[in-house]
């Protein structure tokens, strides 16, 4: 999803307001922006870095943008570039200026209560950093009931704090063997992590388009890790047999020499079940105890602070859908 910028729009839905700028298409029947207009719809699409919100914030102010458009532009801000540290910092400025909204001033909020539904989610990622599962609760519940419109936007915390919840109590047994995707004989996940600071599961299928075009920054990153001392096992299904025929195509072109095991899930007792598996391409994190210390989305922030506690060296490698674009 992107945000398109928008100037005093009746637009509540926070899940279509969370993401990174798309420049809207010049429409030329359009009277002229004003320079508050052209201020403000900067500021709202500026997702680049701190100094360049600081920038558009100063900008915006000279030209008369009012300071609640401001302080919803900065929380936009955090929330695409996934930042709950720094909305939960917001959250005394949220407060003190929850009584005293106007319509009129908003950027993006038609109603009140959209308003107040932003600042209990405000409060419950706060109280879900804290491990208050109880507080997170009660404000994710409240952020619900004043703007139903906006639950896309709140359901992925719920979603994250029962999974947290869930992991706690899994403890991965390292005397499973897996069979290979290739011929060969099984391999225990005993003898990957064998020297190892941890072990990366990386779930994916040929059926996701998102593994598929992903694939790529997979192998880069994976082969970043195994240079690290993380050992990475890919795992797929072990049925059905289409399935196996169809991943061995997709991984054909990336050549024969691809980093980590490349394993099957065994369809008596998978991984993917243990740990929750919903959504491809998934990493999960393992400790050498055989805790887990990250499940989720590649591209979550967690993810790659997770493996920043085990080495402080790691770091995350470049995407080659950037370099395309250079």
């Amino acid at each position: 999803m992107r945000l398109h910028a928008i100037i005093i729009a009746p637009l509540a839905i926070i899940a279509t307001l969370l993401a990174a700028p798309t420049a809207p298409q010049p429409d030329k029947s359009a009277a002229p922006q004003s320079p508050r207009e052209a201020a403000l719809e900067k500021l709202l699409a500026e997702r680049e870095s701190p100094v360049a919100l600081d920038a558009a914030i100063a900008n915006a102010r000279k030209h008369g943008v009012s300071d609640q458009a401001i302080l919803e532009a900065r929380f936009l801000y955090h929330v695409d570039r996934h930042e709950d540290g720094a909305l939960a910092a917001m959250l005394p400025e949220l407060l003190k200026q929850r009584d005293v909204f106007k319509p009129e001033d908003s950027a993006i909020f038609a109603v009140n209560e959209d308003w107040l539904a932003i600042i209990e989610y405000v409060q419950a990622l706060t109280a879900l950093g804290k491990g208050d599962k109880d507080a997170f609760k009660q404000h994710i519940t409240e952020a619900f009931w004043l703007s139903p419109r906006q639950g896309a936007a709140f359901a992925p915390h719920i979603e994250r704090a029962r999974l947290d919840d869930a992991m706690r109590t899994v403890k991965i047994d390292f005397a499973t063997q897996l069979k290979p995707l290739a011929a060969g004989d099984a391999v225990s996940l005993e003898k990957l992590i064998a020297k190892k600071k941890a072990l990366l599961f990386h779930f994916w299928s040929p059926l996701s388009r998102e593994c598929e075009a992903g694939m790529p920054d997979f192998i880069t990153t994976a082969t970043a890790l195994a240079d690290k001392g993380i050992a990475v096992v890919s795992l797929l299904p072990e049925e059905p047999p289409q399935l196996l025929t169809d991943a061995r195509a997709m991984l054909r072109p990336l050549g024969t020499k691809l980093p980590g095991a490349w394993l099957l899930d065994p369809k008596d007792h998978p991984f993917a079940r243990t740990l929750r598996i919903q959504d491809l391409p998934a990493m999960v994190l393992v400790s050498t105890e055989g805790k887990i210390l990250f499940n989720g989305d590649p591209s979550d922030h967690d993810f790659w602070n997770a493996l920043h506690k085990i080495d402080a060296l790691i770091t995350r490698p470049k995407s080659t859908r950037d370099n395309k674009h250079e």
